[in-house]
């Protein structure tokens, strides 16, 4: 196995993460963390699972990323994610300061960019549109299941 895998790699384990939660009657929303080419966190969205709206896949997984590293900033840590994080997990990654963020999906109703670029910590690198195709395919069979 090679010590680097490419953000498709592992923006395809945070898709993995987002089926297991559409499996489960979640929006289908996955997060893997990533620090120095070692996985820390993988999460999905559970906010139906805790019955809690904060229990989006970034925030547990910057919990579980933070634990890991015995560290609240995670400014060497790359989050992928397969949709545009909100205002909400925008504000965490900042607070967290992670060094990079990589989604699949633009949120064209509640992605931090609707609001403003500078959500994120100014530090923070963003990549946009990794296997975008895939992450829109699997969201709208999700919400056209809802529908019927």
């Amino acid at each position: 196995m090679p010590a680097v895998f490419s953000d498709e790699y592992y923006m395809q384990l945070a898709l993995y993460e987002a089926q297991a939660a559409a499996e489960a009657g979640e929006i289908p929303v996955g997060a893997v963390v990533v620090c120095q080419d070692r996985i820390i966190a993988k999460a999905r969205n559970q906010t139906e699972q805790l019955t809690d709206v904060t229990a989006h896949a970034e925030i547990l997984a910057i919990t579980a990323a933070a634990a890991y590293l015995g560290a609240k900033y995670l400014k060497d840590c790359t989050l992928y994610v397969t949709l545009e994080p909100c205002v909400m997990c925008a504000g965490a990654l900042y607070w967290a300061q992670i060094g990079r963020v990589v989604y699949g999906a633009a949120d064209e109703k509640r992605g931090f960019s609707l609001l403003s670029k500078n959500v994120l910590h100014p530090k923070t690198k963003v990549k946009k549109g990794v296997l975008e195709t895939e992450i829109r395919e699997l969201l709208k069979n999700f919400f056209q299941k809802l529908r019927t």
